[in-house]
């Protein structure tokens, strides 16, 4: 990705990630007129690139093996080994946990095949706990998963340990279309969207 930087006034401004300079010309004469200082050239804006991936989600739980079933039945996810089982200075120094030890197992997540981002279902030899997460916490929100069918996989996952959080609602955006959606959450409580499109 492409990511454009100008120096103005001693401030940085960052211009956009754009891809060929006809776009990037009249974004620049916008920004120009919403900052209100004349249009530059190309020769005054300082390019980086940024190769950036999205890699993955962890969640933390009391039994790693439990909930990466859950995610396997429910949401159609893929182990991909082998079993994660790490230990070190290196861990406490990354994670800033004493004597850090965990296992766990990573799982390809549906839709975007082998080389997708993946949920990281780990726990540690020694647990915090804390309160059951809540949808308007700081922190952590929830993840999502686009279902073709919201009933059915709502069915499923109840059955293996989820719980109700809402109701499944829906809500028509104009121009759009219909979104519906319900927030559950998994068997250690982290919360879960299922949603869809038509």
């Amino acid at each position: 990705m492409l990511v454009y930087f100008r120096k103005f006034e001693g401030k940085t401004i960052l211009l956009s990630g754009l891809k060929n300079k006809k776009f990037y010309h009249a974004r620049e004469v916008q920004i120009a007129k919403n900052l209100t200082f004349n249009t530059f050239t190309y020769n005054q804006v300082k390019i980086y690139i940024m190769n950036i991936k999205y890699a993955h989600t962890n969640i933390i739980t009391k039994d790693w093996k439990e909930l990466a079933r859950f995610y396997e039945i429910v949401f159609n996810c893929i182990a991909v080994p082998p079993i994660r089982n790490y230990q070190g200075e290196w861990l406490e120094k990354g994670t800033g946990v004493f004597n850090a030890n965990l296992q766990g197992v990573q799982l390809r997540l549906p839709g975007y095949g082998d080389n997708g981002p993946t949920l990281e279902i780990y726990q540690y030899s020694e647990m915090i706990n804390a309160e059951r997460h809540l949808a308007n916490q700081k922190g952590f929100g929830h993840i999502a998963f686009n279902v073709e069918d919201i009933a059915g996989v709502l069915a499923i996952a109840l059955k293996n340990g989820a719980s109700k959080i809402g109701e499944l609602s829906e809500h028509h955006f104009d121009n759009i279309g219909v979104f519906r959606f319900i927030y559950i959450s998994d068997p250690d409580g982290n919360i879960i969207e299922l949603l869809n499109w038509s």
